[in-house]
């Protein structure tokens, strides 16, 4: 079986988990999630505890199992505590700002970058250059982190960009030049 698949989750109080047909409700107090189950994985909720169980050991169904148990368990924690990811804006002139319920870039283009941010997700900016996410789903958080991200990845020579709040950059030094 799998490793992560056969782990049982317990279910926190204020948390209810409940399969119908095919799919796997997560209701709690800062929201409600949804996971529609493979064919050939099967969740049992029971004395606050959900158990996953695969129908054979094909090499999807094992992918599934320990898939479906991670996004289970991820959700159960989006619903109770929700998700926060932190960036950084780094570099002389860049800076961020929320408008409306899009969240607007200077990154060094020769126009503001505007990103609408989807529904569940709330953006704050500190200082113009910290940015934090927030939110219940925990993939739709760190998707919308990484494409902030992807608008102006770090330079090694320079360190100018948007990073991961924590995230270590390695600075590279530059060409040696003629002598």
């Amino acid at each position: 079986m799998s490793r992560i698949g056969k782990k049982p989750i317990t279910i926190p109080s204020g948390v209810e988990v409940k399969v119908i047909d095919a799919k796997v409700l997560v209701k709690g107090p800062l929201g409600q999630l949804e996971w529609t189950l493979n064919p050939g994985i099967q969740v049992q909720v029971a004395d606050g505890i959900v158990a996953l169980t695969r129908e054979s050991d094909s090499v999807k169904l094992r992918a599934l199992h320990g898939l479906t148990r991670a996004e289970i368990s991820n959700q159960i924690v989006g619903v109770k505590d929700g998700y926060q990811r932190d960036l950084e804006v780094m570099g002389v002139g860049y800076r961020a700002q929320i408008q409306g319920d899009d969240l607007s870039l200077s990154v060094g283009y020769a126009h503001p970058v505007s990103l609408k941010l989807p529904q569940g997700v709330k953006a704050t900016v500190d200082k113009q250059t910290l940015i934090t996410l927030k939110g219940i789903d925990k993939r739709v958080v760190s998707q919308i982190a990484a494409q902030i991200r992807e608008l102006k990845i770090p330079d090694v020579y320079k360190h100018k960009g948007i990073k991961y709040a924590g995230e270590e950059l390695r600075k590279k030094a530059g060409k040696a030049g003629k002598k």
